[in-house]
């Protein structure tokens, strides 16, 4: 065999070897610390934040008794 000659070789086949070196796949991305405790901290952000709202809104959609502020002014004025 004398020498061999170079094959021509079609681009798209070169552009898929440098893609699929092997079978094996890659180690699965690991947060960081710093990255969970971020996410805790936002999650345990927006869970106070939904339960301060209920704390707070909650008097807001109770009745009262029936009669407004107005009306308890109007009340006291006229008995006096």
């Amino acid at each position: 065999m004398p020498g061999r000659t170079q094959e021509n070789v079609p681009f798209a086949f070169i552009a898929e070897a440098d893609r699929f070196r092997s079978d094996i796949q890659p180690p699965k991305y690991r947060a960081t610390p710093g990255e969970i405790a971020g996410r805790f901290l936002t999650g345990l952000l927006v869970v106070g934040g939904l339960t301060a709202s209920l704390i707070f809104g909650a008097p807001a959609l109770q009745s009262g008794s029936g009669e407004s502020p107005a009306g308890s002014e109007t009340s006291a004025t006229q008995s006096d």
